[in-house]
């Protein structure tokens, strides 16, 4: 039957002869057959090189599809629950998933759902069963993906206050390449927001003709309008998760561009701009709900007066008023920011290019005074930017919608001497992490380190890939993928005594047993002329302290197509809500350096038995 199906599924393709290359790639995107390139041009090269030309038969391109989709370790799989090797009826289905996949909830409704949908021989799928190709097209599919299909929809309780969720967040989302010369682009939002980013930075200047610029300031950095970053935010805000999106300014403008700042933000955004408390009144004592705020655009900026005296400034419709704000008053991040640029000297003798640190213009006096224009600070409602002085200075006199921006060096150093004081802030305050101004080639820090006390936005460059925005992405596809993600219960609870050091009581362990099986169509090493590579796997767990470990493989010697390993790696985990694991591939080019084939990150908790 299966012989039948094949030939009737192919046979048309090969009605006016042989086919090439692209003609056989061609077929089996028509069957829907992933392949790697490499890896097909190397087997049709094997398969022309047995007889002369260029073209292949139909038998060829049977044995060409069978080098890339029958996996020895599948045929294994099926015929030890096939009763005669080539069919799996639904009972043999149902064992098969309650011993392999520990399903035990697996009934005859899940064995005929699932050859519902992946059976492609209709007489196999009419007598309820299953053959080697729809088991294959099983195996292959999401409903086997290590990350658990219950995690890829939002399942996460929405209703508790913002401040309880880790919060997807970009840093200086407009570059798209390193902080010194490269460009600002649109294209920096738009990525963010297709990801599920739900914080994302405006870095605002004046522009010429009274219209504000986004760029890094005081560097080459290239500058697209303020207006243009508006447009595209409206486009795309939505466009992965409809949970509140928080835009952080900041804010460089004079008063009048930054009028123009809120008009834009105003006339643009419209009804998805939020600019007065739900209810029409802010409760003192907790932040309202992502599920509360849904379609909500957030500005986070610095605030001067009451929310009472903003309504009533609105309903007069006031135009072109400023008020200064000292220190003191409403200080932010960007007043005297870790992620300044050590200024350009500007002796004629020193080389082109070169930077040095010295005295930066943003440290001054306690005094200094800065002009925020009423139209834009009345436009903060829940995101009030406030200069963090201390934990103690917090917790007798800031507000649950005050947020502080605290520079990854000063958050090291403070989860290091008062972790418990840190963690009992991020369960009453939003704080934002963001990198050191030295990171010029926009590289990352580790965000599982504030992960770990709790801070809800931990801003990373996303432009600049590598294993920090692997974690970062790794974490964020949890809860659907929409940007929110609930912490866990001793990161929210006010009287927790967690500390990612001193876990304690709220230990949960967990023991994780992994059987690497096997890879399949790996990318050939850089250093190959075929389609050969040298992997090797490394499982690496992130979390508290107590639970970093990684563990690696053995090394598959020049087989990157269908590389077997068979090895077992066992973890103990403390903190399972906190843990990330990583599978990296690499190609072992010598004793001491390997190169990245691949990787996939997940939280532990989303791992798919089976």
């Amino acid at each position: 039957t299966s012989h039948t199906w094949f030939w009737n599924l192919i046979e048309n393709d090969f009605s006016s002869g042989n086919i090439d290359l692209e003609g056989c790639m061609r077929l089996l995107e028509k069957i829907q057959i992933r392949f790697d390139e490499d890896h097909l041009r190397h087997i049709f090269k094997k398969t022309i090189d047995k007889h002369s030309g260029d073209v292949i038969s139909m038998d060829d391109f049977k044995a060409i599809y069978r080098a890339l989709v029958h996996r020895p370790e599948f045929e294994e799989l099926f015929k030890a629950y096939s009763i005669d090797g080539n069919i799996l009826p639904d009972g043999q289905l149902i064992k098969f998933l309650a011993k392999e996949q520990f399903q035990t909830e697996a009934n005859e409704t899940t064995a005929l759902e699932i050859i519902m949908k992946y059976e492609p021989i209709d007489e196999v799928r009419k007598r309820r069963q299953l053959s080697f190709e729809g088991f294959i097209r099983y195996m292959n599919s999401d409903d086997c993906s290590i990350f658990k299909s219950q995690h890829k929809t939002v399942y996460q309780d929405m209703t508790q206050p913002l401040s309880d969720y880790f919060i997807s967040s970009s840093h200086n989302t407009y570059l798209i390449a390193d902080q010194l010369m490269g460009p600002s682009n649109l294209w920096g939002y738009t990525r963010a927001l297709l990801k599920g980013c739900r914080c994302l930075e405006i870095d605002c200047w004046d522009g010429h003709n009274n219209e504000p610029i986004v760029y890094h300031g005081h560097t080459l950095t290239s500058k697209i309008p303020f207006r243009s970053v508006i447009h595209v935010i409206d486009k795309y805000a939505f466009a992965s998760s409809c949970y509140p999106l928080v835009l952080s300014l900041e804010n460089h403008c004079s008063p009048k561009q930054q009028e123009v700042m809120a008009n834009c933000l105003k006339i643009i955004l419209g009804d998805k701009l939020l600019s007065a408390p739900l209810g029409g009144e802010i409760d003192m004592h907790r932040l309202p709900s992502p599920e509360a705020l849904k379609h909500k655009v957030l500005i986070k900026n610095k605030k001067v007066g009451t929310h009472d005296q903003s309504m009533l400034r609105m309903e007069e419709e006031y135009r072109g008023e400023a008020e200064e704000v000292s220190d003191s008053d409403a200080q932010s991040d960007d007043d005297d920011r870790e992620d300044e640029l050590p200024q350009r000297s500007r002796s004629p003798s020193k080389r082109r290019g070169d930077y040095r640190s010295s005295p930066l213009p943003h440290k001054r006096s306690k005094l200094r005074k800065k002009k925020i224009a009423l139209a834009l600070s009345d436009l903060v409602v829940y995101t009030k930017s406030q200069k963090f002085v201390s934990f103690e200075y917090s917790l007798q006199h800031q507000q649950c919608y005050e947020n502080n921006s605290i520079g990854e060096s000063q958050a090291r150093k403070l989860l290091k001497v008062s972790a418990k004081d840190f963690i009992s802030h991020t369960t009453r305050f939003i704080t934002r992490i963001y990198p050191k101004g030295s990171r010029m080639s926009s590289s990352n820090y580790n965000p599982q380190e504030f992960w770990n006390v709790g801070c809800q936005m931990v801003a990373l460059n996303f432009q600049t890939s590598g294993i920090h925005m692997e974690l970062q992405d790794g974490k964020f596809l949890d809860n659907g993928g929409c940007g929110y993600v609930l912490k866990p219960e001793f990161l929210r609870d006010r009287n927790t005594t967690f500390t990612p050091r001193n876990v304690g009581a709220y230990s949960k362990p967990m023991s994780l047993s992994i059987r690497l099986i096997s890879g399949h169509q790996l990318p050939p090493s850089a250093m190959s002329k075929t389609n050969k590579a040298d992997p090797t796997v490394q499982i690496e767990i992130y979390g508290v302290p107590e639970d970093q470990t990684r563990k690696r493989s053995s090394v598959v010697k020049s087989n990157a197509l269908s590389p077997k390993w068979n090895e077992t790696f066992s973890f103990n985990i403390q903190v399972p809500e906190l843990a990330m694991i990583r599978f990296c591939v690499e190609d072992e080019v010598s004793l001491v350096k390997q190169e990245f084939l691949g990787q996939y990150t997940l939280p532990v908790l989303s791992l798919n038995t089976g």
